[in-house]
């Protein structure tokens, strides 16, 4: 076992200035020497893109992430167009991945299963004042999100499906982001799923505080929702889109419906989804399936659980004293993996 780690970084104000504090963030990070490293092989494929159609797509549903990305790229000194390119979050091929999310009518639970070298390891609590909500979560292509909540106590995460016959659109850090800025409720983030381009097919799993949650299964061809509080990573209503195998998908959906009996609380189901033992948590990093963070939500609390790796007590953040003021005194969550590599936070790949 290896440690590893994803830092938290906290910030108020316009999203112009947010864009701005996280590119100076970056200039000293590993993060973008990394990624432009782990994208050139695609790069004539996936990375041309009409700028007036990414700016119109983001200013129609989340302008002040259009402000961010200006603020990102005057940090950076980058050409308008890489900036978008990195930090747009349309258009770019994502990797397949596995996923489990549990909900209760109190909290969600998600673990989110991808590969160690694509993981950005950072943490983010941002309030901004100009527009939107505010909103804590794990980040990924720096302005997307993976999972998280917002000042509403609406919950996000999604779980992938596939990315055969994609279309033009977000991709789903995007996506969570612009739901978790934009939403109050899960009314709201089931009509804006609608609404949206998709890039590939996800299902977004949505809690808020009415204790009610749902699964929109989104596609670039159609988007339905159902109730269910599991999801892991195939489609029910939009079955043609059903394109790999789901054999292990099922299997991990089942173990979980076995588990509900024992989750008789937050922590005893945190520790299903966590502890290595229970057949959820997974070890498949080579093959982009092994589970990176376990994540817990709470929007009658407004607190957010955080786990790297296996087998581990939650960091436990406060997001209601946040909103009021208060700073947040963690700087960095650490855990241990059964992988060699780094995430890309950690070092040059």
């Amino acid at each position: 076992m290896k440690e590893f780690y994803s830092d938290v970084f906290q910030y108020r104000g316009n999203h112009y200035d947010f864009g701005y504090y996280q590119g100076k963030q970056l200039k000293d990070s590993p993060i973008l020497p990394n990624r432009r490293k782990q994208w050139a092989p695609r790069k004539d494929r996936h990375f041309l893109i009409n700028t007036e159609e990414v700016k119109h797509a983001l200013t129609s549903f989340a302008p002040g992430i259009w402000k961010e990305i200006h603020g990102l790229g005057d940090a950076l000194k980058m050409e308008k167009e890489e900036a978008i390119r990195m930090f747009g979050g349309y258009y770019l091929e994502f990797g397949r991945s596995g996923c489990s999310i549990f909900t209760d009518s109190n909290y969600m639970i998600r673990n989110y299963d991808s590969h160690p070298k694509s993981y950005e390891g950072r943490f983010s609590l941002y309030q901004p004042t100009d527009e939107g909500y505010a909103v804590i979560g794990p980040t990924m292509q720096i302005t997307g999100r993976v999972d998280g909540m917002n000042e509403k106590g609406l919950v996000m995460g999604y779980n992938f499906t596939h990315r055969k016959q994609s279309g033009d659109g977000f991709l789903c850090n995007m996506i969570g982001r612009i739901i978790l800025e934009t939403c109050a409720s899960v009314e709201e983030a089931i009509s804006l799923l609608k609404e949206l381009p998709h890039r590939h097919s996800f299902s977004y799993v949505l809690l808020d505080k009415s204790g009610e949650s749902f699964v929109v299964e989104a596609s670039p061809r159609e988007v339905a929702a159902r109730k269910s509080n599991v999801c892991t990573n195939h489609f029910y209503l939009l079955d043609e889109e059903n394109r790999y195998r789901q054999d292990e998908s099922r299997e991990r959906e089942q173990t979980i419906l076995e588990q509900q009996t024992y989750m008789t609380d937050p922590y005893k189901a945190f520790r299903v989804m966590n502890d290595s033992e229970k057949d959820i948590y997974s070890f498949k990093y080579d093959a982009a399936a092994g589970t990176l963070h376990t994540a817990a939500y709470f929007p009658k609390d407004m607190k957010a659980w955080f786990a790297i790796g296996p087998d581990r007590r939650p960091v436990i953040f406060d997001f209601n004293k946040w909103l009021k003021g208060e700073k947040i005194h963690i700087k960095r969550v650490k855990g241990e993996l059964d992988y060699e590599g780094m995430f890309v936070n950690m070092g040059l790949q």
